[in-house]
């Protein structure tokens, strides 16, 4: 009777422990797509740390981004599968600001005009890149968060109308008895008359106290025209950086220019004027070729003024395009391979270094998508292998675990992929899916982030494993002493 009362005693320890540490409940999220998505190119702006487990203003991790301004579920997985609106980016991204994107381990912020803002690593801090470019496969709607369906939409200091839910591009509406004119952004080409539909920009402050002013004024980017582009266009020619006309429209030439700029001033390389251009117009800023020999300066100089001529122009792109080739080792071609091992081009690991295996993925690719069949990833084979229209592999190799069975089984072997062994690949895509959805809603409401070890999951499981044992221990004694006992009284 003894003994039974230690038990429950134990085993009513054993709950309560994991209440305490099991039964933290999720906060309630809330916050607008337009909001979101301020938010997240202010943590960019604004060179937010990245931190592994933060969700606060200024440090946060990839999912903490998200929870920072929305709250709600605070892992990525729970986030991306506890949404009712969730789509494939193979099959395009629809035109709605503050959408979530998700690739396995890892969440991001879609801001609109194919960009994506994610907290990437203490390496990287906060990116801002092409929402093409770091591999995301998914799209969803933060669960909580709502999102605009019909009406004007302020964002970044620009206005958006939106219609059936996305924001219109590369067409025109008449509203209330005004033509508007909306770019391939989605940027209206003038400020509504009537804009008290809209949803402004204060939303990500009031949710989360924080002002999102640094992400005010308009970023400048290919395909950006005005004033502020002359001005930009002047500066780097001032600076020696750009040698073509000042046309205020921010295109190819303009583009390379501030890359080369931002290279020189040390800055992250993406071709974007956003918060950069106050390093730009700082009287600290450098000089093309400062740095350079005198010889080398002129010589770079001198191809730059080559681009005059409209026929060297798309060489010099293709020379200043971020390329890859055998040798490089970069941390953007992992999405590059992960995209090739998806085609069923290349049969290893997503490492970053672009070996013989990957070079000849590569020109397999290219030879299967009417490419030249260079075995370097420029910025064609680069746009194909993440669109639409990619092409898989019709002559597949197998699997790692296919090729030691018909080392073991040559006649095995040799009989060829049947359509059961794709619908199993299929079945288990979607069962290890449902298993992380299943996984989530537990981890989420620990607090246990799935990208790496969470200190108080651990913590929970060593005070399991002690308590059982202690038990264990207990249960195994009692007994021990009974059976000896019962075996004295019964020689006596």
């Amino acid at each position: 009777m003894k003994v039974k009362k230690i038990i429950s005693v134990l085993l009513v320890v054993v709950l309560i422990a994991g209440v305490c540490v099991i039964g933290t409940i999720s906060s309630g999220a809330s916050g607008t797509g337009t909001g979101l998505a301020e938010w997240a190119l202010n943590a960019y702006y604004s060179k937010w740390s990245y931190v592994y487990g933060g969700a606060t203003p200024g440090a946060v991790d990839c999912s903490g981004l998200i929870y920072s301004y929305a709250g709600g579920y605070r892992v990525g997985d729970a986030q991306t599968f506890n949404s009712s609106y969730r789509g494939y980016l193979s099959d395009g991204i629809p035109n709605i600001h503050g959408l979530g994107l998700y690739k396995p381990g890892h969440v991001g912020v879609y801001v609109g005009g194919g960009m994506a803002v994610d907290a990437r690593g203490s390496q990287w801090g906060v990116c801002y890149e092409s929402v093409y470019s770091h591999g995301w496969t998914q799209y969803f709607k933060v669960p909580g968060v709502s999102y605009p369906t019909t009406g004007w939409e302020k964002f970044s200091g620009n206005y958006y109308y939106y219609e059936n839910g996305q924001y219109l591009a590369s067409t025109s509406r008449t509203i209330d008895g005004e033509t508007y004119y909306f770019d391939s952004n989605g940027i209206s080409s003038s400020t509504p008359s009537d804009s008290s539909s809209s949803s402004s920009s204060d939303s990500s402050s009031s949710s989360s106290g924080s002002s999102s002013s640094s992400t005010e004024s308009s970023v400048l980017k290919k395909g950006s025209q005005g004033e502020k582009v002359e001005k930009l266009q002047q500066r780097l020619a001032d600076l020696g950086f750009y040698q073509g006309a000042i046309d205020g429209d921010f295109g190819d030439r303009t583009e390379l220019a501030f890359k080369q700029f931002q290279q020189a001033a040390g800055l992250y390389v993406d071709g974007i004027a956003g918060s950069d251009t106050d390093v730009l117009f700082s009287d600290d800023a450098p000089r093309f070729g400062e740095d350079e020999d005198e010889e080398e300066a002129t010589v770079e100089r001198s191809e730059d003024e080559d681009l005059a001529d409209s026929g060297a122009q798309e060489e010099a792109e293709e020379e200043t395009s971020t390329t890859f080739k055998k040798g490089d080792y970069d941390e953007d071609l992992i999405p590059v391979q992960e995209r090739l091992i998806e085609l069923g081009y290349l049969d290893g690991d997503a490492d970053g270094s672009f070996g013989s295996m990957t070079e000849e993925a590569v020109t397999g690719f290219q030879g299967h998508n009417n490419l030249e069949k260079t075995g370097e990833v420029d910025e064609k084979t680069y746009e194909v292998l993440f669109s639409d229209d990619a092409k898989k592999n019709p002559e597949q190799k197998p699997t790692e675990a296919a090729t030691e069975a018909k080392a073991q089984t040559p006649a095995a072997a040799a009989a060829p992929v049947t359509p059961t062994t794709a619908a199993k690949t299929e079945v288990e895509v979607k069962t290890a899916e449902l298993s992380n959805k299943a996984l989530s809603g537990v981890t989420d409401s620990i607090g246990v982030n799935t990208n790496g070890t969470n200190f108080e999951f651990i913590i929970w499981l060593a005070v399991m494993i002690v308590v059982m044992i202690i038990t264990f221990i207990i249960v195994y004694n009692v007994q021990k002493k009974k059976a000896k006992a019962y075996v004295g009284r019964r020689y006596q």
